[in-house]
């Protein structure tokens, strides 16, 4: 970062300069660089930062007539780097885990309601007690079952995939999406999806997302006359 913030004020001092000035000065530099490649001499491995500074300031012209020191598949290949990087630091962490106390609540939850699954035991949680978690992290403390080793009890009620199967001309399913783009902003892109069919009824991209928005997608998605 250090480096980069460098260079930025080095940019800011370019740029007062007068545009004959700037012309003068970039042939100047690629003068001494096609010396450079005249003679053949190979450049010092470049460190980290310095190819992320690279990569910024590419972003403000267009590069490839300027990429003289490595391949344009090498300055790509830092490009997805760079993504990695950029994802490593959005995950780090995690989520913390349960307090004890809603574990054991869920773990009882479980023995005493043999029928119910995560999205109902989620749904107790949420409605009745306030505690919102999601049917995933309900599956996560899913407590195991004597003799029947990890996993859940089976039961004499209907199993999801069947009920998918009878309604799924009545079921629509939607969720949002995360996308990045080339100059790493999130968008939001929700989708919904008819399950009976497979058909996309409705998608659309926001980078705010807001409960009122998505309101009006569902809206838009689902029409009055839709069975």
């Amino acid at each position: 970062m250090s480096e980069l913030l460098r260079d930025g004020l080095q940019f800011f001092r370019t740029i007062s300069h007068s545009r004959t000035a700037l012309a003068a000065e970039i042939l100047f530099l690629r003068k001494q660089v096609a010396y450079y490649q005249d003679h053949q001499i190979r450049p010092r491995r470049l460190r980290d930062a310095s190819r992320l500074c690279l990569l910024f300031w590419s972003r403000l012209f267009d590069w490839p007539a300027a990429l003289v020191i490595v391949k344009a598949s090498t300055f790509i290949r830092w490009h997805r780097k760079g993504f990695k990087w950029y994802w490593r630091w959005k995950s780090r962490g995690g989520r913390p885990p349960l307090p004890n106390e809603i574990r054991q609540l869920i773990a009882r939850m479980v023995r005493e309601n043999v029928t119910w699954g995560e999205e109902r035991i989620a749904d107790e949680l949420s409605l009745k007690l306030g505690i919102d978690v999601s049917p995933r992290t309900v599956r996560k403390y899913w407590p195991q079952q004597p003799g029947m080793g990890s996993g859940r009890r089976r039961t004499e009620s209907q199993p999801w995939k069947t009920f998918v199967r009878n309604h799924a001309q009545g079921i629509v399913a939607c969720d949002f999406l995360v996308a990045v783009t080339a100059r790493f902003r999130i968008l939001f892109v929700f989708v919904a999806l008819e399950i009976g069919s497979r058909r996309i009824l409705h998608c659309n991209v926001t980078a705010h997302p807001t409960a009122e928005w998505t309101l009006q997608q569902l809206r838009d998605a689902i029409a009055t006359d839709h069975p």
